[in-house]
């Protein structure tokens, strides 16, 4: 109980200090723009601030939560050091991104997306780097620490879920983009209201919900079966490559909901999508392990 207090407060302190800190980050970034350092930086909204804020106070107060837990290596969280890392990073972004990509292929034969008529490269590159960034921010957090934490007092299969469902809703309550056309000092805060938008569409709030889910599920298994981050660090970067390259060279034309939401994580296609990759997963975690 001691442990999920704790970080039931690193939550709070997190959101709290994102909300506070988002303003500052915008209007910093429009100064730079504005004399011509880094003009890109103006093309940004303020969600897409918040969401920075909220990923630097994630990792500010990480060290004073990995003190009150007494957390000092690797060990006291259920890892060990990977001497197959780069084999399991590489086969979990094929096990994740190759399924998704057929997907897109089928939803393109079928005339649900078309392809753009130019493909943007720039915009596909910005998607990889965040494939490469993110996973290295996320999963050390969600599979290493807070699955980490939950197996010291949990049954592996209650820490998954419970792992599962923390990361569902933290990437689910996100506000819309361009929520916020004029910021003051109360705009994260108004950010956090919008993110309970989403209750009043009660179908797409249950099918991203459970894709989200799954995903998380699925991370958990593979950090449990490697006693590694790796193989999520992997899966997860295929994912966002995956789904937001798809989302560049390629719109929708149709929205078919229950089927498909306004992205490839969103409708029952995606969440079988996901089914299909946990299975391949199983077994090439079972020839990884005969080898």
């Amino acid at each position: 109980m001691k442990d999920a207090a704790r970080l039931l407060g690193y939550f709070a302190a997190t959101i709290l200090f994102g909300a506070l800190a988002a303003p500052l980050l915008f209007w910093g970034a429009q100064w730079l723009a504005l004399h011509g350092i880094l003009p890109v930086l103006a093309t940004f909204d303020f969600e897409a601030f918040f969401h920075r804020a909220l990923m630097i106070g994630a990792l500010l107060y990480l060290w004073p939560l990995l003190r009150s837990l007494r957390i000092r290596g690797l060990r006291d969280l259920g890892l060990v050091l990977n001497p197959h890392r780069v084999r399991d990073a590489i086969a979990g972004f094929l096990l994740a991104a190759i399924p998704l990509f057929c997907c897109g292929i089928v939803l393109l034969l079928a005339g649900i997306y078309r392809l753009r008529a130019d493909i943007p490269w720039l915009d596909i590159a910005s998607v990889a780097l965040t494939a490469a960034i993110v996973p290295l921010i996320e999963e050390p957090l969600f599979r290493g620490l807070f699955l980490g934490v939950l197996l010291r007092g949990s049954r592996p299969l209650v820490a998954s879920l419970l792992s599962a469902g923390i990361f569902s809703i933290v990437h689910f309550l996100k506000a819309p983009e361009e929520t916020t056309s004029v910021v003051s000092w109360t705009s994260g805060f108004v950010s956090i209201a919008h993110s309970l938008d989403q209750f009043a569409e009660p179908l797409l709030l249950l099918a991203g919900f459970t894709t989200l889910f799954l995903i998380g599920w699925i991370l958990a298994e593979a950090r449990l079966r490697t006693q590694s981050l790796w193989l999520p660090i992997g899966l997860h970067a295929g994912w966002i490559f995956a789904a937001g390259a798809f989302g560049k060279i390629a719109h929708r034309e149709i929205l078919a909901l229950p089927w498909l939401g306004k992205n490839l994580q969103i409708g029952i296609v995606p969440l079988g999508v996901g089914l299909g990759t946990w299975a391949l997963l199983r077994v090439w975690l079972r020839y990884a392990r005969e080898r």
